[in-house]
């Protein structure tokens, strides 16, 4: 694989880019991005968060990409933008060298099938395997160790890092990314007990993934059944998620890392599911629900809005009362029932 470099800008280069406006000299060039504290004259810095504007005034970086309400604070040549942050996350990838080098070809110790269909500058990296009836589309990256399933299909633009397994007969849009360890179209979890032993139900359907989804190091996604598992366009999946055959995730929803989703549930679109959430099966989420880390849903949520389980960590002896307490609930709320029952008026 070719060597990465890092590639340099000028500054009107970006502001241009951001569609920013441009306060000194368009011709400097930078040549990455660095915190207020560490950048030096070839970076550019920037202010995202009020807690850093403290470092501002100190600032040795060649520039800063700010709010235009700080402009007055910066010392050096600025980009102002209203969304600093969006500003910053569309800078990131022009910096990122992997991005920007050209693509490596196939590798002599790839296995690729003489079937396979692979697009204008696909690289295939050593030791992945390309199965028969694949298709990538054009400047599809395949990582070292890959494994691409027969009959997948993977959208131009995508890009697989090391040791992703994509199995048999699953559907990859566009710009898709996905990270270290993640298996795509595994075998969901189903099987049918005869009262002695279990007999595994043979998963039929695929997953289906839409442009723009991003998936994180050893996360799972099942194949369905029967029907497909479906994953909606811009969806971002942090590490270690499983979801199970059959789930539905609506557009542009993120689901944050160690979330789980049983079998046949529909998450709707704009949801954010927090850190460690589970969902139980056959539910449905409708769109723009927020759950909180380390919550249970259980139930169909029908109307949008912050769900939240559970409770916060207490001391050990105070969690020890509180959960005698919760065993005791329903005595005591039979016992009000009764109560009120004698005095209606309270």
């Amino acid at each position: 694989m070719t060597q990465p470099s890092t590639p340099t800008y000028t500054l009107a280069e970006l502001a241009e880019h951001l569609d920013a406006r441009l306060v000194g000299d368009g011709s400097r060039r930078l040549n990455g991005l660095a915190t207020l504290k560490d950048a030096g004259p070839d970076r550019l810095a920037f202010l995202t968060n009020p807690t850093y504007l403290k470092d501002l005034a100190a600032t040795a970086a060649g520039a800063v990409l700010l709010h235009p309400e700080h402009a007055a604070q910066c010392p050096v040549d600025r980009l102002e933008l209203d969304n600093p942050y969006l500003g910053y996350a569309k800078l990131s990838r022009l910096f990122d060298p992997l991005l920007s080098r050209p693509p490596g070809g196939i590798h002599p110790s790839a296995v690729v099938a003489d079937d396979a269909r692979l697009g204008e500058a696909v690289e295939v990296g050593p030791l992945a395997v390309v199965e028969a009836g694949v298709e990538l589309g054009d400047g599809v990256v395949v990582g070292p160790g890959c494994v691409i399933g027969a009959g997948a299909r993977i959208g131009r633009g995508s890009r697989l890092h090391p040791n992703v397994t994509v199995c048999h007969g699953v559907v990859i849009g566009e710009r898709a990314i996905l990270h270290s360890g993640c298996v795509i179209g595994g075998d969901g979890f189903g099987f049918a007990h005869d009262g002695d032993g279990w007999h595994k139900i043979a998963q039929l359907g695929r997953v289906v993934m839409g442009d723009d989804v991003e998936i994180g190091s050893c996360s799972s996604i099942d194949r369905g059944a029967l029907e497909d598992t479906r994953i909606g366009n811009d969806v971002k999946i942090d590490s270690q998620v499983q979801i199970a055959h059959n789930v539905q995730i609506g557009d542009h929803s993120a689901l944050a890392g160690c979330v789980g989703i049983a079998g046949s549930t529909r998450v709707g679109r704009y949801c954010m599911l927090g850190g460690g959430v589970g969902l139980a099966g056959h539910l449905t989420i409708c769109d723009r629900v927020q759950v909180t880390g380390m919550s249970l849903v259980t139930n169909s949520i029908e109307e949008p809005g912050v769900y939240s389980s559970g409770t916060g960590a207490m001391q050990n002896a105070q969690w020890r009362k509180n959960a005698v307490r919760f065993k005791q609930l329903d005595e005591i709320a039979r016992r009000l029932a009764r109560l009120e029952k004698r005095d209606p008026q309270g």
